[in-house]
């Protein structure tokens, strides 16, 4: 058993709606982590925790893997964009970067429509004179609509991010059982990827999505040469409409880049609940055969601790790995994956196009 994982949590108590919770007291000790940290006060934690990790994440490097047949190498765990949208404090925000950067990450994920562009800018003001360190992705956000429309996002977002190229450019939340034959019509987005590398503004190309294994599988089987793919890869994926299983192996197959996403299910749901420690949840992330783990990560605090569990990774066996999955058995109905089985985590550009309502429409 790799150090610091363990499959029984003595902090659980079992409710019978959900499965087991977590009890106050170890909620407490694991919610930094996901992104909850409204239940803690950040100042309270951070003089807690900082002295430690200061210490401890000082001098190691993270890990870099192949990115498929690009030619490139990322770390194995990259920062995701959504969550750098959400934090308030542009020095902050840098601060968090330069550090992550310092410990050898320099995969940077992001997206045209996270938080209306907010997102991007503060990435790349964070990044400004720090671009050539880094491998940075960002996503076309057409869903559905024509070349132009990408091009001109693409546009967009290039000067959002303060940089005269991508590394990846990816098409975003493929998430509809309609997207496939949206992307793939003439005049479509999948021209704009062409375009856009021809004329050196993107060097590779992919597309992301969390809904349906099967929505993924008539990506890659429509012929477009993708160099990349992101799905949610976590320890309960197994049990339900799943993305290691069916679309993985395919991935791996095509040595393509493969950006895993939504460790500890989005919002993170399998920790707050019980399902996992935040140390098995990104380390199982992390021991799958991907490229990088793309973490949200919404606070110094938040990094910090993400580093602890970077700096003491150690890939987890074959054993080690089933003994996650048969721990999250309990949970194979989805409850933790409404990003699979509902429009919930959708996002509104999306759903537009889609003529679904807005998230803050739809009944509570």
């Amino acid at each position: 058993m790799a150090p610091g994982i363990r499959l029984r949590m003595g902090f659980m108590h079992n409710d019978p709606q959900n499965g087991p919770e977590l009890t106050r007291r170890g909620f407490l000790k694991s919610a930094a982590l996901t992104g909850v940290t409204a239940v803690m006060p950040a100042e309270k934690a951070s003089n807690a925790h900082s002295e430690k990790s200061s210490a401890s994440a000082a001098t190691f490097t993270a890990p870099k893997r192949q990115m498929g047949k690009t030619g490139l190498e990322c770390s194995i765990l990259g920062v995701g964009g959504y969550h750098i949208g959400t934090v308030g404090d542009q020095d902050e925000i840098n601060n968090m970067i330069a550090k992550a950067i310092d410990h050898g990450i320099n995969f940077f994920d992001n997206a045209w429509e996270y938080h209306k562009g907010l997102s991007e800018e503060k990435m790349g003001t964070a990044l400004k004179g720090k671009r050539d360190q880094v491998v940075l992705m960002t996503k076309v956000c057409t869903h559905g609509r024509n070349k132009d429309v990408a091009m001109r996002m693409l546009e967009e977002s290039l000067t959002r991010l303060q940089t005269d190229h991508l590394d990846f450019w990816q098409v975003h939340e493929v998430v509809y059982y309609t997207d496939p034959d949206l992307i793939y019509a003439p005049d479509g987005v999948l021209e704009a990827l062409t375009k856009a590398r021809q004329q050196g503004k993107v060097r590779f190309v992919g597309f992301t999505g969390h809904k349906h294994p099967d929505i993924h599988l008539k990506m890659l089987h429509n012929g477009y040469d993708f160099d990349s793919i992101q799905m949610p890869l976590n320890a309960l994926d197994p049990n339900y409409r799943s993305f290691e299983k069916n679309v993985l192996p395919v991935a791996n197959e095509k040595h393509m880049a493969v950006f895993g996403m939504k460790s500890m299910g989005g919002s993170g749901e399998l920790v707050a609940k019980g399902a996992f420690t935040p140390q098995e949840a990104l380390t199982y992330a992390m021991s799958l055969p991907v490229t990088t783990t793309i973490s949200g990560m919404d606070s110094m605090l938040v990094l910090d601790q993400n580093l602890e569990i970077l700096r003491n990774f150690k890939p987890l066996s074959a054993a080690e790995m089933q003994a996650l999955r048969d721990q999250g058995k309990q949970f194979n109905d989805g409850r933790f994956e409404l990003y699979k089985s509902s429009v919930k985590y959708d996002g509104d550009e999306g759903r537009a196009q889609h003529n679904f309502p807005k998230v803050e429409e739809l009944p509570a």
